[in-house]
C-alpha cells in the first residue's frame, strides 16, 4: 500500500518573454513557460549546492516496504523547457536522519537506484484539435492530413500503451467541438480517422477558434481529474491548429485566453498557425507552452513535427526515481535531497520521508 507523504512546497515561477518571428521567417517556433515550475523545498545550505539551471518539480512520493523510496517528478530548465532523457547515474541521493548534522551521500549503486517505468502511476493524454473551416478544407486539407499523420506517428509510442492516449477533435463555425476520434492508445485508429476526413465534413464555413480553445481546455481539465484518481498522476497536452482568426464571435478573446491561463499546471498548450491571416499574438498566448507558424501549406508537416517534438519532450520529462534507503524503523522522519547533474547543468530538490517499518531486503 502506498504511503503518501505530505511535503512543503515552494514555487519557482519564471516568465520567458518571446517575440514572434518576422514575415521573412519560414517557420517561427516560440517557446513559452505558461505553467508552474517547481514544487519541493530548497535544499539545505549545509549541502553547499549552488542554485542550478534545472528545476525538479515533485508530483508525488511514497514508500514501499521493506525499504523503497519512490519520488515522481518532472524536470525542466529555469525557462520552463522540459528536460527528457535523464538516467539514474546522473542522480545523487542525500539523506539526513535525526542524528545527522547534515546530509550523507547514499551510493546509487548500493541503494539500487533506478529510473523506473512510470506508466503504472502516470497517464499522459494529448488532444489534437484541428481547424476544418472552409479555408482549410478548400486549400490545404491534404497537407493537413499528412502533417497530422506525421504528428501521430511522432507522439504515440510504437507499441500501444494505455498510459499514453490521444483524441482528435475538429471545429468550424458551429458552437461545438466535434469529436473525430475518441481517446485511444492506438495510433492506427487515429491515422484511419485522419485519413477519413473529407472536404464536405463541415456545415459551417466560419471559424469558432475561441470556442475551440475553451472547450478543449475543459476536456483536458476533465481528463486530468479522471486520470488523477486511484493514486495516479495525470498530464495532458492540447494542440490547436488553425489557418485564421476567430470569425464566429461566439466567445471573446479574453474568455479563451483566461481559460488557458487559469488551466491546471499539468496541461500543456501548443498552437500551430498557417498562412498570413493568423493572429500570431493570440496564437502565442493560446500556445503558452510552445507555438509555431508556417507561412504556407508546404511547411505544415515541418511545423507539426516541431510541435510533436515538444509534446514528446514534455511527456518524457516526468521521472519515477526509486532507491532502497538505509534508514530503518525508529529513525523517524528523514530529510531527502535529490540532485541531478548532467555535466553541464545541475539542479536539486529536498523533501521528507518516514522509514517506519523499513527493514533489509529491498531490491
Amino acid at each position: 500500500m502506498k504511503n503518501f507523504l505530505k511535503t512543503f512546497s515552494v514555487f519557482f515561477m519564471v516568465t520567458l518573454l518571446v517575440s514572434c518571428g518576422n514575415a521573412d521567417d519560414d517557420v517561427s517556433l516560440d517557446l513559452n513557460t505558461g505553467d508552474g515550475l517547481g514544487e519541493g523545498t530548497v535544499v539545505d545550505e549545509c549541502l553547499g549546492l549552488e542554485e542550478g539551471e534545472l528545476v525538479l518539480s515533485i508530483q508525488d512520493q511514497y514508500t514501499t516496504l521493506p525499504g523503497k523510496v519512490s519520488v515522481f517528478f518532472k524536470v525542466s530548465d529555469t525557462s520552463g523547457n522540459p528536460v527528457p532523457g535523464l538516467t539514474a547515474d546522473q542522480f545523487t541521493i542525500y539523506e539526513q536522519g535525526r542524528n545527522d548534522d547534515c546530509f550523507n551521500t547514499i551510493s546509487t549503486s548500493e541503494s539500487s537506484a533506478r529510473i523506473s517505468p512510470n506508466s503504472q502511476i502516470f497517464s499522459n493524454n494529448t488532444l489534437l484539435v484541428l481547424d476544418l473551416s472552409n479555408s482549410v478544407l478548400s486549400s490545404s486539407l491534404e497537407e493537413l492530413k499528412l502533417a497530422s499523420t506525421s504528428f501521430i506517428d511522432a507522439v504515440m509510442p510504437a507499441t500501444a500503451q494505455e498510459s499514453v492516449q490521444m483524441a482528435i477533435y475538429w471545429f468550424d463555425g458551429e458552437d461545438e467541438l466535434h469529436l473525430l476520434n475518441e481517446l485511444t492508445p492506438s495510433k492506427d485508429e487515429l491515422k484511419i480517422a485522419i485519413d477519413g476526413i473529407t472536404d464536405d465534413i463541415s456545415n459551417d464555413p466560419s471559424t469558432d477558434l475561441y470556442g475551440a480553445v475553451i472547450k478543449s481546455t475543459d476536456i483536458a481539465s476533465d481528463l486530468i481529474n479522471v486520470s488523477t484518481q486511484d493514486d495516479k498522476i495525470g498530464a495532458a497536452s492540447v494542440v490547436i491548429f488553425t489557418d485564421g482568426t476567430d470569425q464566429a464571435s461566439r466567445y471573446t478573446e479574453d474568455a479563451a485566453l483566461d481559460k488557458v491561463e487559469d488551466a491546471n499546471a499539468n496541461i500543456s498548450f501548443f498552437s500551430i498557425g498557417l498562412g498570413a491571416e493568423i493572429d500570431t499574438e493570440v496564437l502565442t498566448a493560446v500556445g503558452k507552452t510552445a507555438s509555431v507558424f508556417a507561412t504556407n501549406k508546404d511547411e505544415l508537416e515541418a511545423t507539426f513535427r516541431d510541435i510533436s517534438d515538444k509534446v514528446s519532450e514534455r511527456a518524457n520529462s516526468f521521472y519515477l526515481f526509486e532507491y532502497c534507503s538505509p534508514k530503518r524503523d525508529g529513525s523517524g522522519e528523514n530529510n531527502l535531497a535529490i540532485e541531478i547533474n548532467t555535466g553541464s547543468r545541475q539542479g536539486a530538490v529536498q523533501t521528507k520521508f518516514s522509514a517506519n517499518g523499513f527493514t533489509g531486503g529491498c531490491e
